[in-house]
């Protein structure tokens, strides 16, 4: 196997030029439905952060209604199920490496689930390709998690209590005043997600999805080259990430000018 580069090496690559188009296209796809299952799992999430729900409220008041000075009764009650599985899942996600958390996804979970054998566009196999869209999502969840708590939190508490006056629910008040004043502060980090999700993508190759690396892959075992296949996926992958970053920056730059007026 040659690890120098050479010119002539490039012309090995030639014919191997539709796996490369397949895989940009399966690794756009890969990006997008996983920040779509991301954003909607980390938007649970933060909202189960943020909940209130303490089922052992009760448990914090002695036999007068007063509260306790302390103990391990005043610190049940202060016990939010939803926060600490929704912490627990941020916490666990985020401190373990993405390719152990794609192996247990696809051998773990969907080895006992039977997924149906099917090809989309002719050359996307379902059974590969979905277990890494969960897998990728389930990861850029956690993430995006903080993100999104972060950006419900930073709108003003004041119009909270507006909506409260004008008798707005606080489903009502979540849907039509804090989400669409959140998704606006929030909405570059998602879309740098994105540009971060198509560089990691490149790990759902080692569960067989036909991406950019496994085209990389492919090529290395027709041809016995390594480099050359390589500087080929970098320039795509640098083709895909710089253009995308340099539109995210000009729309935040100009949403952050509007905010200024």
């Amino acid at each position: 196997m040659d690890h120098f580069i050479q010119l002539s090496n490039f012309s090995k690559i030639v014919p191997y030029a539709q796996m490369f188009e397949q895989g940009v296209v399966v690794t756009i796809l890969l990006s997008l439905f996983t920040v779509l299952i991301g954003f909607v799992l980390a938007l649970v999430l933060a909202l189960m952060r943020m909940s209130n729900v303490r089922p052992f409220r009760s448990l914090g008041l002695d036999k007068d209604g007063h509260l306790r000075d302390g103990g391990f009764l005043v610190t049940l009650s202060k016990f939010n199920p939803l926060s600490f599985l929704a912490t627990a899942y941020v916490e666990i996600l985020r401190s373990t490496p993405v390719i152990v958390q794609v192996m247990i996804i696809y051998y773990g979970v969907f080895g006992i689930i039977d997924l149906p054998r099917f090809t989309v566009f002719g050359f996307i196999k379902f059974e590969r390709f979905f277990p890494g869209v969960v897998a990728l999502g389930m990861n850029s969840g956690a993430y995006l998690c903080e993100i999104i708590r972060s950006g419900l939190q930073s709108v003003d508490g004041g119009q909270t209590e507006a909506a409260r006056s004008l008798g707005l629910t606080q489903k009502q008040n979540l849907r039509f005043i804090i989400l669409p004043q959140a998704v606006k502060n929030i909405l570059p980090a998602i879309a740098n997600e994105f540009v971060v999700i198509i560089k990691e993508s490149a790990i759902t190759y080692t569960i067989g999805v036909q991406d950019i690396m496994s085209a990389v892959q492919q090529v290395k075992g027709a041809t016995f080259v390594i480099i050359e296949p390589l500087l080929v996926a970098t320039a795509i992958y640098f083709c895909l990430c710089f253009p995308t970053s340099k539109v995210i920056a000009y729309f935040e730059r100009r949403m952050s000018r509007g905010d200024k007026r």
